[in-house]
C-alpha cells in the first residue's frame, strides 16, 4: 500500500519529503509532481525497482526512461554533448522538455536505450520535484504517469491513489499539474529533431 505524502506545492514539508526519499532509496516506486504532469519515478542504480517501473507503467526496454536532473551540473556524467547542443539545454532549463542524448558510460545499459544507447534527460521546474531531488543527491529515472493503454497523464493525485496505491510504494500530492507531457527533442543525431510536441514552446528555445 503506497504512503501518501501532501506536500505545499511551493514549500514543501522536508519532513515528509525525507520520508519520500527513504522510499525511493529503499528501492521503492513513487508517484511525483513535476511541471508538466505527475511522473512515476525510481532510484537510477536499482535494477528490480526499473523493472518494477516498467511493469506498472506497461512499457518494454524500448521505451525511453528519462533521468530527472536537479540542474545540469550532472549532466557529463550520463550524457554527451557538444558546445552547440548545450546552449540549447542550458535555454530550456529548467522547463517541461526532454532531450534525448547519447548516454555515457556511467548509464547502466538497463536503463538506455537497448539498440541506440540513448538516455532522456529532463531538468524540471517543479519545487518538490527539485526538492527531492536535492535531498537525494542524484537522478531520478521517470517516465510520465500515463495508465497502461491508455494515451492522457494523469493529474489528480486522489485518482493516482485509488488506481495505483497498491503498485507503488509513495505518493507526493502536490496538487494537480500541468495535465500536458513534456515537449520531447532528439539531440542524439545532431541536429535537435522533434519527437513529441508537448507542454515546452519551441519558439522560446529557438526550435519553432
Amino acid at each position: 500500500m503506497a504512503q501518501f505524502f501532501e506536500v505545499h506545492p511551493d514549500n514543501p514539508q522536508p519532513r515528509l519529503l525525507r520520508q519520500a526519499a527513504a522510499i525511493l532509496s529503499a528501492g521503492g516506486i513513487a508517484a511525483i509532481p513535476t511541471d508538466s504532469s505527475y511522473a512515476l519515478v525510481c532510484h537510477l542504480d536499482d535494477k528490480a525497482a526499473v523493472d518494477a517501473l516498467r511493469r506498472v507503467r506497461g512499457v518494454d526496454d524500448r521505451h525511453h526512461l528519462t533521468l530527472l536532473c536537479r540542474d545540469l551540473s550532472e549532466l557529463a556524467s550520463y550524457a554527451r554533448v557538444d558546445n552547440r547542443q548545450y546552449r540549447l539545454l542550458k535555454s530550456a532549463t529548467p522547463g517541461p522538455y526532454t532531450f534525448i542524448l547519447e548516454a555515457t558510460k556511467e548509464v547502466p545499459r538497463r536503463v538506455s536505450h537497448p539498440s541506440r544507447r540513448t538516455i532522456g534527460l529532463r531538468v524540471p521546474e517543479h519545487g518538490v520535484a527539485q526538492e527531492l531531488l536535492s535531498l537525494l543527491g542524484q537522478p531520478l529515472l521517470g517516465t510520465t504517469l500515463i495508465p497502461p493503454g491508455e494515451s492522457d497523464p494523469l493529474n489528480d493525485a486522489e485518482e493516482i491513489r485509488e488506481r495505483f496505491e497498491r503498485q507503488i510504494q509513495a505518493i507526493v500530492a502536490a496538487g494537480p499539474c500541468p495535465a500536458e507531457p513534456t515537449t520531447v527533442i532528439d539531440l542524439s543525431g545532431g541536429e535537435p529533431v522533434v519527437v513529441r510536441a508537448g507542454r515546452g514552446d519551441l519558439a522560446a528555445i529557438g526550435l519553432a
